[in-house]
């Protein structure tokens, strides 16, 4: 199943359960072969920093940082909103693996022509 997947979360600590199932529904495209990343804006890029997720755990669910370390081991990409992530005075040499900082451009290029896209 070839193709592109995007999943965007807008929700960190401020709305666990968000930021969780969108990690769960991007392990799924990775694991669907599809080329998966996941844009994190408004609040979702405090996950983009190192232990940020640690305690982060929804009865049900795998803790979000497996989740998240799951996601980039099956080759997804995390991109991180540049103006987000800077507004809110985050570190960017304390990003978690598989992260980066990137504009809107960045987003639509990979997001192309035909692109599926979810949000939490």
């Amino acid at each position: 199943m070839a193709g592109k997947f995007c999943v965007s979360i807008t929700s960190a600590k401020d709305n666990p359960d968000k930021a969780t199932v969108g990690f769960v529904v991007a392990n799924a495209a990775a694991a669907s072969d599809k080329e998966a990343i996941v844009f994190l804006s408004i609040e979702g890029v405090r996950l983009a920093v190192k232990g940020y997720a640690d305690d982060i755990a929804e009865a049900g669910f795998s803790p979000l940082k497996d989740l998240m370390t799951n996601f980039v081991n099956a080759g997804g990409k995390i991109y991180v909103c540049s103006p987000c992530f800077k507004k809110r005075q985050l570190d960017e040499n304390n990003l978690v693996a598989g992260a980066m900082i990137v504009g809107g451009a960045k987003l639509v290029e990979f997001m192309g022509d035909s692109c599926p896209s979810v949000t939490y």
